[in-house]
Formats: structure tokens, C-alpha cells, sequence
């Protein structure tokens, strides 16, 4: 069974049921497979062979989702490419993914370059139309009421390439097979108990860890709601409070700016049940505050993308126990964790070492890169690169990384990819670029920084720069001038000594 064929089912069982709600739009189950089956069959015309790669490129939107479930329908594999990233970022993973079709909001156009690849427009910027433009509502009504060709193919087959990094900073396409996407649909409905009644709020984009529910809330006869334009804490809070909502997932940097407009407008939400924070740790401080504004609803997931969404799962219920209110949750229904030291031996409860995971949740690989899927897929085991402890009752505590990325906000930044931005600055001669726990984005990024002789810039300077080369996610927040890095005695900059020495400089 593929992912996809959850939703079909869905649909058969719940034909007239919502399954989207949008601004001015509402569609049911019927209605929306309907459109992403028009949609693959226009796909599948463009290329027919299965497992071609479609790169999205959009908002969130209900022409998005559609374009995914039709690269699902279509036995193609989805590239998703977030509209926030930095042109080149977009770029390097394009020449990485190499789609042959790219679904693009026309809002996006202008981001990346596609190359090769045959551009679709996706939602529309307004009515007009460009001669020869291929634009998906176009392709769908044309199609209307035509099924794509289904091949049933292999459950270890890719499904999704999605992009993560390594210490290296250096983009790493990660294979995730349809067997992940359907152990974590199961897992996610097993441990959150989603069923017909539950309405997501479409909150966080859809590129990142939004479609890992996608699939679990339609394969129960759910529905998804989306906000209207950019997401702000006020839209996410009145949507909570006036659509009944029933369930969101969303980074911790949106719930504390949430949180935060309540202490001037205290709100009431009926309908809440889950309000599921990930992506990034929550201080038990935080979620005692965030239970006081929400109630009773706070939880959580631990994953990866090399292991989506779903390693472990943290339930309201546990989330409001002081002695696991820390904790990520216990292993999810599908997937096995464990503890391991530096010579992979298992460890027993309580022991602190490297977190490893198994199970069909697990990425089949990395893309083109033999060397490091090696490195990380160890007889079964997914090497995580994170540090934790299981407990007597098998409940995860993270205690820190083992590799250097930066996560801010709910996305992961590599600190070589900004430092190599940065010193194409004119006034910089060297710097280095590091992550710091911050109340509001979970790690703020930093960066020390040593000028060129006689040369002379300000913070505010650096950060403009940064904002325009790597984009605002990935900008530093804070700017750390020094007379000199500190190096080892081989002359290489040490990172440590570093995050050290503005630490200090702070406090003075």
C-alpha cells in the first residue's frame, strides 16, 4: 500500500465529507481527489515514467496540496522547495534533485532558476494568463474525471526527497520511501488518535513538518484548514479560537509569540485538543506556561527528516507530569529506540549516549551518497547524531547534538552555509557561526566575527547582508566582534572556544 491509497480510501468511505476548508473555498473528499487525480494524469501525460521527481514550490495553499497529492497519485516522487529559502539555497537543491517538473506558486517564479526543468504554476497571482504557461487549474479541468495509471509499486520505493545537512553544511537529499510515509500515518493516528472529527490548522508550511500530517488526517476523514495569506500569531489564534480547531502542529518560536499576545488578549479555545510543538525542544517552563494559556492540549514528536516526524510521541496527559513534562515521549507504534555509546554497544536505561532509531520509518538513503548512508543506516540503525537518555519507563530525554546545525525556529541551520555567506562581506576576514538557546527562537544564531585590517561595518550591516545572501531564518540575531578568533595550534578556528568567548564577552 502507498501513502495515497489512505486518502482514496478515505474517500470512498467519507465522499461528501469536508476535507479542505480554505478562504472562500470548500471542498470534499470527493472533490479533492478529483482534482488530484485530473492533476496526475496531466503529470503522468508529461512524463510517463513512474518515480520522475516534482519539485513544489509554494505557499500554503489549497493548489499546493493538491499538487502533492497528485505527485502521489501520479507514482512520482515529491522535491519540495520552500518559497522562505534563499534563491541559491533553491537552486543547489534542484541541481541536487534534479525534477524534471517544477510546481510553482506564481508569487515564486522569480525565487529560483528551474533549469531543465518544465515549470507549472500553481495558485495564481491574479486572473490573467501567460500564452503557453501551463497552469495546474487549467490541466485539471481538462482532465476532470480521468484516473492517473496506477502501477502499485514497491513500499521501499521513494516517495519524497526531502533536504537536511551534516556537519559539513553541504545539502543532503533524504530518500524517504513510501513504507516511511505509511508507518508514520499509522504511528501519528495511533498516538494522537486522530479520526473524523479532528480540523488541523495548516499553520507551519507545508514543505517542512505540516505534511507529515497530511496524510494521517485524510486517512481518517479529517479536515484541513487553511489561514488566509502569511501566517501570524494573531491569525493562528483567532483561527484556534473561531473554526474549531481541533489540532496544529507548530515550531515553538510561533507558539511563544502566541503566547505573548494572550498576555494582553486572554483567549478560550473549546474546541483544542492537541496543540503539538516540534522541530525544536520546548523548556518544561515553557510548556507550563503554554498548558496555563491553551490548557491541557500541549504535546510532542521527536524526528527527523531521515526518520519523519514520528520517532517518538509525547501526549497531553504526559506533557502535564512534572516527571515527563521534558521528555519527548516514548517510541512511536512502529518504530524502536535505543541508546547507544561510542562503540555501538546499547546502553541500558539511563545511559546517556548516542540516540539510534529502527524501524520502516526509517529513509531508504541518502541521494547519490553511498558514504554517508553507510555512516548513518548501521545494521538497521538510523544513527540520529543526537544525545539522550531512555528512562525505566522507555520515555527520551535530548540532552544535546552531536553535530553543530543550528535549529532557530523549527528549521535547521548549517552554520558553514552562513559562515560562507558572510565572508564574501567586504569588511569580514573570517567568522564563525553558532547557535545560543533563546526564549524565542529555541536557538537564536549567532555569529563572531573578525574584520579585515582597517576595515569598519556594524552589526546592522552584517545582518542586512546576511538576510540578503542566505535569507532572515538563517541570518545571525547577534554580532560578536573580536580582534582575533581562537585557533588551535594547526591554525583551525575552534568553535567551542568560541561560543565561549562571547559568552564571556556578554557577561562583562
Amino acid at each position: 500500500m502507498q501513502p495515497v491509497d489512505l486518502i482514496y480510501r478515505a474517500a470512498a468511505r467519507h465522499p461528501d465529507a469536508v476535507a479542505v476548508e480554505a478562504p472562500g473555498v470548500s471542498l470534499s473528499y470527493l472533490e479533492l481527489v478529483t482534482r488530484a487525480d485530473a492533476l496526475a494524469v496531466a503529470l503522468q501525460a508529461m512524463e510517463p515514467e513512474p518515480q520522475t521527481r516534482v519539485g513544489i514550490c509554494a505557499y500554503n495553499t489549497v493548489e499546493h496540496l493538491i499538487a502533492l497529492l497528485a505527485v502521489m497519485a501520479a507514482d512520482k516522487i515529491w522535491v519540495p522547495l520552500n518559497p522562505l529559502d534563499a534563491s541559491r539555497d533553491l537552486e543547489t537543491k534542484i541541481a541536487t534533485a534534479r525534477p524534471s517538473l517544477v510546481i510553482a506558486d506564481e508569487a515564486c517564479l522569480d525565487k529560483f532558476d528551474p533549469g531543465s526543468a518544465t515549470v507549472l504554476i500553481g495558485a495564481r497571482a491574479d486572473q490573467r494568463s501567460t500564452p503557453d504557461a501551463h497552469y495546474i487549474d487549467t490541466l485539471i479541468d481538462k482532465n476532470r474525471g480521468d484516473r492517473p495509471q496506477r502501477r502499485g509499486l514497491s513500499p521501499s520505493l521513494t516517495q519524497a526527497i526531502k533536504f537536511t545537512g551534516g556537519s559539513s553544511g553541504k545539502p543532503k537529499g533524504v530518500q524517504q520511501p513510501y513504507r516511511a510515509w505509511t508507518a508514520g500515518a499509522s504511528s501519528m493516528i495511533h498516538a494522537f488518535g486522530f479520526g473524523p472529527a479532528d480540523r488541523y490548522l495548516m499553520a507551519a508550511p507545508l514543505t517542512h513538518g505540516t505534511s507529515c500530517y497530511v496524510t494521517p488526517l485524510l486517512a481518517v476523514g479529517g479536515t484541513l484548514v487553511f489561514l488566509h495569506g502569511k501566517t501570524t500569531p494573531e491569525k493562528v489564534l483567532d483561527a484556534l479560537q473561531k473554526q474549531d480547531i481541533t489540532v496544529s502542529f507548530l515550531p515553538p518560536t510561533l507558539i511563544y509569540m502566541m503566547m505573548q499576545a494572550m498576555e494582553h488578549k486572554p483567549r478560550r479555545f473549546e474546541q483544542l485538543r492537541l496543540l503539538i510543538y516540534g522541530a525544536a525542544i520546548m523548556p518544561p517552563e515553557k510548556i507550563r506556561q503554554a498548558r496555563a494559556l491553551f490548557g491541557p492540549v500541549i504535546a510532542t514528536n521527536y524526528g527527523l527528516t531521515e526518520a519523519p516526524q514520528i520517532i517518538t510521541a509525547l501526549i497531553p496527559e504526559e506533557a502535564s507530569d512534572e516527571s515527563t513534562i521534558a521528555s519527548v515521549g516514548r517510541a512511536s507504534f512502529m518504530t524502536r529506540v535505543a541508546i547507544v555509546d561510542s562503540s555501538g554497544a546499547l546502553l541500558p536505561a539511563g545511559g546517556q549516549g548516542e540516540i539510534v532509531v529502527s524501524g520502516d520509518l526509517l529513509m531508504s538513503g541518502y541521494l547519490d551518497n553511498p558514504g554517508q548512508t553507510a555512516e548513518a543506516l548501521v545494521d538497521g540503525w538510523l544513527h540520529t547524531g543526537d544525545v539522550g537518555y531512555l528512562d525505566e519507563r522507555g520515555f527520551l530525554f535530548l540532552k544535546d547534538r552531536l553535530k553543530d546545525v543550528i535549529i532557530s525556529g523549527g528549521f535547521n541551520v548549517y552554520p558553514s552555509d552562513v559562515e560562507a555567506a558572510l565572508v564574501a562581506h567586504p569588511a569580514i576576514h573570517e567568522c564563525v557561526v553558532f547557535g545560543r538557546p533563546d526564549e524565542k527562537w529555541g536557538e537564536a544564531v549567532q555569529v563572531a566575527v573578525e574584520l579585515r585590517d582597517g576595515a569598519d561595518t556594524s552589526a546592522e550591516d552584517i545582518i542586512a547582508f546576511a538576510k540578503q545572501q542566505v535569507g532572515s531564518v538563517q541570518a545571525p540575531k547577534q554580532v560578536h566582534f573580536v580582534d582575533s578568533l581562537p585557533r588551535s595550534p594547526v591554525g583551525k578556528v575552534q568553535r567551542r572556544e568560541v561560543r565561549a568567548l562571547t559568552g564571556r564577552a556578554e557577561e562583562t
